[in-house]
């Protein structure tokens, strides 16, 4: 006899629903809906994994499906919500398709916050946070992620420096040379932020601030000339390997008792 399939199987749809999950019947309609029946095509009996950013990730099963509603039956929790690593990013804007894929890369490394700075240099002096949150949103559907990061609102330079908490180790990526990002970070292996500054770098004066900040350690991310979305994702992804939960050999799919 041969061996039974996985279930649910790796293709099944998952979606972030913005309501506390519990075991029961769950209506869907609008953009959640129209995933689900004009893309997915799904039918009664189906899977779908749903998460909530508060309870973890659950399975659910659809028991009917309309031209513009789906109602799912929710029978089980597949996993706890994640336990997320306490790194803020912190970043300039940029324009517009670049902090998209800035903000989409951040959520699938796994960082908890995403702040965006302002400085002289900035292009976008207001981001689109509710568009910065969808990204992540749809990031996280994607990379099997079951919290969220934070967004908030943008904050100028200066004051975000004068409010700096000072137990959180702030490593920001400096064009003008630093400590080897691996080695700052293995020496700091607490609460941590990652400062990236605009397309055209910080000036002196923000350089001189942001050094005069405790907290802050300049970082160099290497020998070549990142782009700004780059270098968020490369020092992101230094200090996930150093500090964060890369360490772990624990797997995302990983599912605890229903």
């Amino acid at each position: 006899m041969g061996a039974q399939p996985a279930w649910p199987p790796r293709s099944t749809p998952r979606l972030f629903v913005d309501t506390p999950l519990a075991a029961g019947p769950l209506r869907l309609d609008g953009a959640a809906a129209h995933y689900l029946v004009a893309v997915m095509r799904i039918k009664p009996g189906d899977p779908v994994k749903l998460f909530d950013d508060a309870t973890g990730e659950w399975l659910a099963v659809a028991a009917a499906v309309g031209k513009r509603d789906v109602t799912l039956d929710v029978t089980g929790r597949l996993r706890q919500r994640e336990a997320v690593p306490d790194l803020w990013l912190v970043a300039a804007p940029l324009k517009k398709g670049r902090v998209d894929w800035m903000a989409e890369k951040a959520c699938e490394l796994g960082v908890a916050r995403l702040v965006p700075v302002v400085t002289r240099r900035t292009v976008v002096d207001r981001p689109n946070t509710d568009r910065l949150r969808t990204q992540m949103i749809e990031a996280a559907e994607q990379c099997g992620r079951t919290a969220l990061p934070e967004v908030v609102e943008a904050v100028k330079l200066p004051a975000l420096l004068r409010d700096w908490p000072a137990e959180r180790a702030l490593f920001f990526a400096d064009e003008m040379g630093g400590v080897a990002a691996a080695e700052a970070m293995r020496a700091h292996p607490g609460p941590a932020a990652i400062l990236i500054g605009p397309e055209g770098g910080f000036d002196d004066d923000e350089r001189a601030a942001i050094r005069a900040c405790p907290a802050a350690t300049g970082i160099t991310l290497g020998p070549r000339i990142l782009r700004a979305e780059t270098a968020a994702a490369a020092a992101v992804a230094v200090w996930m390997a150093v500090c964060g939960d890369w360490r772990s050999s624990a797997s995302p799919g990983a599912s605890s008792a229903l």
